[in-house]
């Protein structure tokens, strides 16, 4: 972690000033050490670069996997794509200069790929996953001057209220236990006249009634036996764009069609072991939007990516 960031971070607990102690500093990283909190006390360690405010992954630990696992394949800079670039444009809407010079929250950073682009822009922004995941983003993104990533709960987040210029969560809402909830705690880290902006699972249609069935198995194996499982989908990928049977195939279990054999088997894991995976349809979300005081709420193709502008407190 660099020094900077004790301009946004507070104590989870009761809000107060951090202070820190490095013990080991390689240039402005402080790579080893603990931050305290000047009123409660509570001691908070800074390890391989990163300060953590959770002891486990809790709920999500099939993500720390996840993203230790596929560090690299969802990077632009690694793919050689601009993948990650337009699902940030499409889901925010935001162009290059609503980013310069802006503090961003990245909420859910998983291995970085977002936040990478954000740095990449000219903003400054800070990364938080409750698992390890936070470390595949350390050794991708880590160093860069303008990002900063925590380990930390989405529902305690060390963060002084109303610091975020902008904020996303692309993919994550929906695999915490109370995404309404999650919502809220991160629509409450944007400053007024700041951006929020999700993508989130959506319940049209009968896709995914196939795939909940299945994932009510899935979700109770081992993470290495559901590693080796979604690898089938890599072969598989011919037989699923066979017209007719393909329809038929993904609809009763469905894979990822990525043409990247990785990213492939990146999504299909990813959507048989979270153990939360709700969905959400267009009224329900934008009532999340107006009860946490956002207006100017928009609407993207893809359901279900929305943003809106704070201009106002919690109803």
């Amino acid at each position: 972690m660099k020094q900077t960031a004790l301009k946004f971070l507070v104590c989870p607990t009761c809000k107060d000033e951090l202070d820190l102690h490095a013990r080991v500093q390689h240039g402005a990283e402080i790579v080893e050490g603990s931050l305290s909190c000047r009123e409660c006390g509570a001691r908070y360690p800074v390890l391989r670069g990163i300060p953590r405010f959770v002891g486990r992954d809790a709920y999500a630990s099939s993500f720390g996997r996840q993203w230790n696992w596929f560090r690299t394949v969802q990077l632009d800079s690694f793919n050689g794509t601009h993948e990650s670039e337009q699902t940030l444009e499409a889901t925010t809407g935001w162009q290059d200069d609503d980013y310069s010079g802006r503090f961003v929250l990245d909420a859910g950073v998983g291995a970085g790929r977002f936040a990478a682009i954000v740095a990449k822009k000219g903003g400054e922004v800070i990364g938080i996953d409750l698992t390890t995941a936070v470390d595949a983003a350390y050794l991708n993104i880590g160093r860069q001057e303008n990002v900063h990533l925590v380990q930390a709960d989405i529902f305690a987040m060390p963060f002084r209220g109303g610091a975020f210029d902008l904020a996303y969560s692309i993919g994550v809402l929906h695999h915490t236990p109370d995404p309404r909830g999650a919502f809220g705690h991160v629509a409450a880290a944007v400053k007024q006249g700041g951006g929020f902006a999700v993508y989130l699972y959506a319940a049209y249609g009968p896709s995914h009634s196939c795939s909940d069935l299945i994932r009510k198995i899935t979700t109770r194996l081992p993470l290495r036996m559901m590693l080796a499982i979604a690898a089938i989908s890599i072969p598989l990928y011919s037989l699923y764009r066979v017209p007719g049977i393909g329809k038929v195939l993904q609809l009763l279990c469905p894979i990822s069609l990525h043409p990247n054999w990785r990213w492939r088997w990146l999504d299909t894991f990813d959507w048989y072991t979270p153990r939360y995976q709700w969905k959400f349809r267009y009224p329900e979300v934008f009532r999340w939007f107006r009860a946490n005081g956002f207006t100017d709420i928009e609407v993207f193709d893809d359901p279900i990516r929305m943003r809106g502008v704070r201009t106002g407190e919690r109803a």
